[in-house]
Parts: structure tokens; sequence; C-alpha cells
């Protein structure tokens, strides 16, 4: 199998991979960090991009790596031929820039990429970042040193590293590699080993404003012309959610799952079967995953809702204000929805674990909601 048909984990399905994408929306604030210190010439060995889901840290750090491989003087100091070249006011390289060419085609030599990759027993793709994967990269250090050029190295989610593989790349961050920086890319960095957190300099993105994800979801050619302040609010402002949510039709379920909600404690049977029969149809487990995602989220806004004794400011679907406050009017209600919440995402895991029937998980996570909302 060729490189061009390996699948990407790192891929949004339906998006451009981030090493595709032009422009890092709604996140100048890390871009011009970064910038500030590579310009005071104190630019770090390893950067910890930290964030929500789908919000850019991929896309930045691609950006960074064709910034740094493609721009001259040595990590924004002095030139070695006398006065320092100016500086950078941006991290953007012309997409026709050799650089940023050879990343677009993957044959820069100066450029490493981890992320997970097929077992080759199996040849399905594996769940954790494994510890060969760390150790190739040894080899690729002593392959380039000899240019002295600056070299880059990508870790596309380091919080799915295994033990052995974030073992191994201590090893590395504690004796870097000159000339070499390393972006380590985490969605909980909370997971990482401290020794790993404490050996990098972090750079934290947030959530995408409605208008920022607006503009993100142009980029990716993604077309959507219904409620943006509600797509935003479920997706909580990642465009990797709402991604998912346009392209699986998870605004109507929401809907869906709302107005099913509303008619507790006495639940609506013939929409709650619609929905089941919905997520059960062969083939349709990404469509049972995105069903049990959004009762999750349904149950968080009801918890949370009932311990701020308000509503979401945005609603995520007509009518769902009246009925988080009539479920959830107070801070022991938002208690029971909590506990609930997560009685049935662990029951929703392990039946998912052991391939439970889908239909006798929904049915299950139903009548559970219907006790929560009797009693």
């Amino acid at each position: 199998m060729s490189d061009e048909d390996l699948p990407e984990p790192d891929r949004i399905a339906g998006a451009p991979h981030p090493r595709e994408t032009a422009h890092l929306i709604g996140q100048s604030r890390a871009e011009d960090e970064f910038l500030r210190v590579y310009n005071a010439g104190r630019l770090h060995h390893a950067w910890l991009i930290s964030g929500p889901r789908g919000t850019g840290k991929a896309t930045l750090a691609w950006r960074i790596a064709r910034f740094l491989l493609a721009t001259p003087a040595a990590d924004g100091g002095p030139s070695l031929f006398g006065d320092a070249p100016p500086k950078p006011g941006s991290l953007h390289i012309d997409p026709e820039h050799p650089v940023a060419r050879r990343i677009a085609a993957k044959s820069e030599p100066a450029l490493y990429h981890i992320t997970r990759t097929p077992s080759p027993t199996t040849g399905k793709m594996r769940d954790q970042i494994a510890v060969d994967d760390v150790r190739n990269l040894a080899h690729f250090l002593q392959l380039s040193a000899a240019d002295g050029g600056r070299r880059v190295v990508i870790v596309d989610v380091v919080d799915e590293m295994n033990t052995a593989a974030s073992n191994a790349l201590l090893k590395m961050l504690e004796e870097p590699p000159a000339r070499t920086t390393l972006l380590l890319i985490a969605h909980q960095p909370s997971r990482l080993l401290p020794t790993i957190r404490s050996r990098c300099r972090e750079l934290r993105l947030g959530a995408l404003s409605p208008e920022d994800l607006t503009k993100a979801l142009a980029q990716a050619e993604i077309e959507f012309g219904g409620d943006t302040a509600a797509l935003a609010e479920l997706a909580g402002g990642s465009v990797g959610e709402a991604i998912r949510l346009t392209q699986s039709g998870g605004l109507e379920l929401y809907g869906d799952l709302v107005g099913l909600f509303a008619s507790l404690p006495k639940m609506d049977r013939s929409r709650a079967l619609r929905l089941a029969d919905g997520a059960v149809q062969r083939g349709s487990s990404e469509r049972l995953d995105l069903l049990l995602w959004l009762v999750d989220l349904v149950m968080a806004r009801l918890a949370r809702s009932g311990a701020l004794g308000r509503a979401p400011a945005v609603e995520g679907a007509k009518g769902e204000a009246a009925m988080l406050m009539r479920l959830a009017p107070n801070a022991a209600s938002a208690r029971h929805w909590a506990q609930a919440a997560e009685e049935i995402g662990a029951r929703a895991r392990h039946g998912r674990a052991v391939n439970l029937d889908p239909a006798a998980l929904i049915l299950d996570m139903f009548i559970k909601i219907q006790q929560t909302a009797e009693s």
C-alpha cells in the first residue's frame, strides 16, 4: 500500500487535511504568541499545542512547520552575515514556496509527522500511537542532521501515545536534538506525563465564535445554510464537530432529541422508536455514535442549566430552553441528571465495547432517561 492509499487518522472526513489548509481562523492570539517568541530569538525546542478538538491545533502546527522551514536566519536572531533580516510579521508562507509545495506533496525531508498507523499484523488502524512510530523518529533525526538545517516534528495527537511511546518521546525531550522543533498536538493535555508537559511551552487554542466558525466552514468548502449560532453552540466552537454535525444531519437529530426529552416524563414512544431505527440500520455505526454523543450533550446541558438556574443563551434547537428549565429547574435536579448522564455514558461505552445489540443499547438508554425524569 502506497502512502497515498494509507488512511489519515488526523483528517476530518469531508474536509481538507490540516497540511492543505491555507489559513488559521480565530486563533490569532496563539499565532502572535509564537511569532513574538520567535522574533525575540527564544524559540523553544518543544511546543504543546492544546485545546478542544477541531479548533485548529493541527492547522497551526502545519502552519508553524511551513514557517520554520521556509524562513531564513537563526531562530529569529541575527544573521551570520551581518545585520538581522526584517522580523517576520506573520506565519504565512506563500503556497508556491518550495517548502510549502513539498509539504503539501508530503515530500519535505526536514519534516517528520507522527500519527496513528495501521497495525502491521491486522492492517487496521491502531487506536494508539505505538512506540515504533516514535523510535523511527530517531532514525530521521540521524539521517537529516548532516545538512545543518532546521527540522520540524509534528505529533498528532500526543495524548494518543501508549506508555512506551510516551517514554520514548520523553527521552528525546530530555536531550533535544539541535535545531529541531517538536510540535505536540494535544486534545487532553492532562493525560500526558507531567514530565512531558514540563518540557514544553504551551500554546492554548480556544473555541471559535459563530462568525469564525462560518469562515472556517467556508474555507473547508462545507456548505451550511442553517442556524450558525445553534451549530456553533452544539459544536462547542469546534470546526471538526461542526463539520460532523452538518454532514450527518446532526442538527436535525438534536432537534428530534429535544422533542423526545420535551415529552418526558411520559416518553413519546413513536419518536423514540424512530430515533432507534435510524441509528441501528445496517452500516450506520457512525449514526449510532452520533446519537449517543448528542444524548450525552442534551443531558450535560440539562445538568448545566439546573446548576446555573438558567438555560443557555443560545438554543441548540427550537424549544430547547423551555425543555431544559422544566426538566432541570434547580441544583438538585442538575445533580440528578449529571449522575444519570454518567451512568448512561458508562453503560453505552461498555455496550459498544462488547458489541451489544444497538437496538438493546438504545432502548436501555431511553428507559434510564425516562426513569430519571420520573424520579
